[in-house]
């Protein structure tokens, strides 16, 4: 009696838990609905007045981007700007072939006039946030724009962006990512639909009520003053974009988010790739958790709202946590629930927290439909995708949650870039990326063990209690059978 105890009460907190948030998005939903039907008043700079254009600094922290930093070089090298009031620093802590490669074209670059610059580091001190501080301190920007190896803005990105910072009180505006290889695969199609949750209802959502947002460590553009007076640069979390973006709200510094503006970029193809951006960003979620959340909480100017989403933004990677207990319990509690009849009024109140899915998909729909238009084969096209992502998202549960746990727990480990390989269509190939990881993590032994607990849970709804079966939870089971199933296969692959 005192495990099914345990067992029914951490199967409770868990529900409990995924249902805040899904409250969470659900206000993020009326937020960002009721911001749709606002037109913006924020001030803006007149660019074609020379006295009102600020120089700017473009920083490219790269390292190791042997696929794509010609295409990236090139890229911004169409960036329109006037040339007088724009520098380009290539953060280049390389230590392969590329770091020849990069040099070269800087060279070519400067010669047609541009002012480019080409900075080594040796030491990759403080990784991507190393690079970054390193490169301010010689920045004559007044803005400093940053832009990861596989972004690719439009020419007109600056004219764009660069005008909200009339508000003197405006420390960052943050532009939402596009997906140049969206449908390469199933892989890429998930990892599109997430993101796009994020970069419309939740960044939009919560900047809306001026809640907190983070930049997102790429296709945004920094006040300088707004970075310094936040304390720079820090290399202490495998996130320093989340963790420079709270100490620069806690320092009363406003963000700008702009749904319009989309900057497109690569997405992982590799699961393996897509693993080692889980991980960081699982990670340093975690750990600007436990670093941010005290922060919060004690600061007196802050209302009670945006803590509470500041509280569940830095918390949204310990999600994974509670999806990994509900989904490992609910096996057991099948059996719980026929073994044990007087349980069954328990029963009847946890299966109103199916809502929390109810909220999750209805949001998604409205981001989904936002993006790529309504109608009712766009609606099924949504509901298998819904699902699909839901599947997945599942399967990476138990190496998120790995991720979270070394997070709140302070084990430190290296920033792990995400490998690029520059392709966008399945005609061409990823097998011979000299980056791509070909060793199996020991957690994929766990994720195929997982796939036959979960056809376990499928083959239970069969055969439990004396009338026909339950099979309450098989459609659940399905989806953790899929999505442990996929993980696992897709990582046995090169």
């Amino acid at each position: 009696m005192i495990i099914q105890g345990i067992v029914i009460a951490l199967y409770t907190l868990a529900l409990m838990l995924i249902f805040v948030y899904a409250l969470a998005q659900l206000n993020l939903l009326i937020n960002y609905l009721g911001a749709h039907k606002k037109q913006s008043k924020s001030l803006q700079l007149n660019l074609k007045n020379p006295d009102e254009v600020p120089f700017v600094t473009i920083q490219l922290p790269i390292y190791n981007e042997l696929y794509v930093v010609e295409r990236l070089l090139n890229n911004i090298a169409n960036i329109n700007y006037p040339k007088h009031k724009l520098e380009i620093q290539v953060l280049d802590d390389s230590t392969d072939a590329s770091l020849e490669i990069t040099k070269n074209i800087v060279l070519q670059l400067q010669q047609t006039g541009l002012n480019i610059q080409h900075i080594h580091r040796s030491q990759r001190t403080g990784f991507k946030a190393g690079a970054l501080k390193a490169g301010l301190k010689t920045a004559k920007g007044a803005f400093i724009a940053i832009f990861d190896a596989d972004f690719l803005p439009q020419p007109d990105w600056l004219e764009k962006t660069i005008p909200y910072f009339k508000d003197k009180s405006i420390g960052v505006v943050q532009t939402r990512w596009g997906h140049i290889n969206r449908n390469y695969s199933l892989l890429t199609k998930v990892q599109a639909f997430a993101l796009d949750a994020h970069f419309t209802l939740e960044q939009t959502g919560r900047n809306a009520k001026q809640h907190f947002i983070n930049f997102n460590g790429t296709a945004g553009i920094w006040r300088k003053t707004c970075i310094l007076d936040a304390g720079n640069w820090e290399g202490d979390t495998l996130t320093e974009d989340l963790d420079l973006s709270y100490r620069a709200q806690l320092k009363n510094w406003k963000f700008k988010y702009l749904e319009s503006v989309e900057t497109p970029a690569e997405l992982p193809i590799a699961i393996s790739a897509a693993r080692s951006q889980q991980f960081r960003w699982n990670k340093g979620g975690a750990e600007n958790f436990q670093k941010m959340f005290s922060k919060i909480f004690r600061n007196k100017h802050l209302p009670f709202k945006t803590k509470l989403h500041g509280f569940l933004h830095l918390l949204n990677s310990t999600m994974f946590l509670s999806i990994l207990v509900v989904a490992l319990l609910s096996v057991p509690m099948l059996y719980i629930k026929h073994a044990h009849p007087t349980y069954k009024l328990y029963f009847y109140a946890t299966s109103f927290f199916v809502v929390s899915s109810v909220i999750f998909f209805v949001s998604y729909w409205v981001v989904y439909k936002r993006l790529h238009g309504a109608g009712f084969k766009k609606f099924i096209q949504y509901t298998a995708l819904f699902f699909t992502f839901f599947s997945v998202a599942m399967g990476f549960a138990v190496h998120n949650s790995i991720a979270v746990l070394e997070g709140h727990f302070g084990k430190r480990s290296d920033f792990i870039r995400t490998p690029k390989f520059n392709v966008t269509s399945n005609n061409k190939t990823k097998n011979n990326n000299i980056y791509l990881k070909t060793k199996i993590p020991i957690t994929v032994i766990f994720e195929g063990l997982l796939m036959l607990y979960f056809a376990f849970g499928m083959y239970s709804a069969f055969i439990v209690g004396n009338n026909g079966g339950d099979f309450g939870l098989f459609p659940f089971h399905l989806m953790l059978f899929a999505g442990f199933g996929f993980v696992f296969f897709k990582s046995l692959q090169p």
